[in-house]
C-alpha cells in the first residue's frame, strides 16, 4: 500500500503526536511493566527510535532502492527483529531520555517533524535493510509508533485513542502483510467477529 506523500506526513505526525501525548501520562510509571521484557521507559526509548531513525536515515542517503514498499521492509526486518539485540536498544534509548523523558520524546517528536517537512518523499535513505525512497519508508515508522504507542496505552490503562490517519495507514501495513503471507482468511474473519485468531496467529 502507497499513499501520497501528503497522507504519509498527516499520518507520521498524528501518531508522532499521540506519542507525545501518550508519554505525558506516564508520571512515576516509568518502572511499570511495558512490553515483554521492557519495562515503561524502555518501550518509550524503543519508539523514540520510530522517529530517530528518520533523522539518521535521512543522513545517510542511498544510492539505489533495494527495498519497494512497507510489507516489504517488515518482510525483510523479520529476521533482525528477533536479534536480542534489539530489546538492548530498546533500554538504552529509554535511558538516554534522561532525567525527564517525556520532555525528550516531545523535543525529538518536534524537531524530526520539521524535518520530514523539509522533505517530499522522493529522497532515498539507507535503513537496516537497504535503500529505501523516504514516501516507503516512512510508513514503516507509523506503523511502528501507532502500535508501540498502543503497548504503551495498554501498559498505562489509558485510552486506545488511536488517531485516524495512524491507524489507517497502519492497518493498510498489516492488510499488505496478511496478503503477501497468504493470511488473509484468518484475519478477515476473526475482524468481523466469526472466529478468534489461530494461536500465535502475527503478521509481523
Amino acid at each position: 500500500m502507497r499513499g501520497s506523500w501528503d497522507e504519509s506526513r498527516r499520518a507520521f505526525a498524528a501518531a508522532a503526536e499521540w506519542f507525545v501525548s501518550t508519554v505525558g501520562l506516564v508520571g512515576d510509571r516509568w518502572e511499570r511493566p511495558g512490553l515483554g521484557e521492557w519495562d515503561v521507559r524502555a518501550l518509550v526509548g524503543h519508539t523514540s527510535r520510530a522517529l530517530l531513525t528518520v533523522e539518521a536515515y535521512l543522513a545517510r542517503p542511498a544510492a539505489t532502492v533495494e527495498v519497494a514498499g512497507a510489507a516489504e521492509y517488515f518482510r525483510t526486518a523479520r529476521a533482525l527483529a528477533a536479534s536480542p539485540a534489539v530489546a538492548e536498544r530498546g533500554r538504552e534509548a529509554g535511558a538516554s531520555l534522561g532525567e525527564d523523558p517525556a520532555a525528550a520524546v516531545a523535543e525529538i517528536a518536534g524537531r524530526v517533524l520539521a524535518v520530514v517537512d523539509d522533505h517530499d518523499g522522493t529522497e532515498l535513505v539507507t535503513t537496516a535493510v537497504g535503500g529505501m525512497r523516504l514516501l516507503d519508508y516512512l510508513p514503516t515508522r507509523t506503523f511502528e509508533l501507532t502500535v508501540h504507542t498502543a503497548d504503551l496505552a495498554a501498559a498505562l490503562q489509558a485510552r486506545l485513542d488511536v488517531p485516524p490517519a495512524a491507524a489507517a495507514q497502519t492497518l493498510g501495513v498489516i492488510a499488505d502483510l496478511a496478503i503477501g503471507d497468504d493470511a488473509a482468511g484468518p484475519l478477515l474473519l476473526a475482524a468481523t467477529g466469526r472466529t478468534g485468531l489461530p494461536p500465535g496467529y502475527s503478521v509481523m
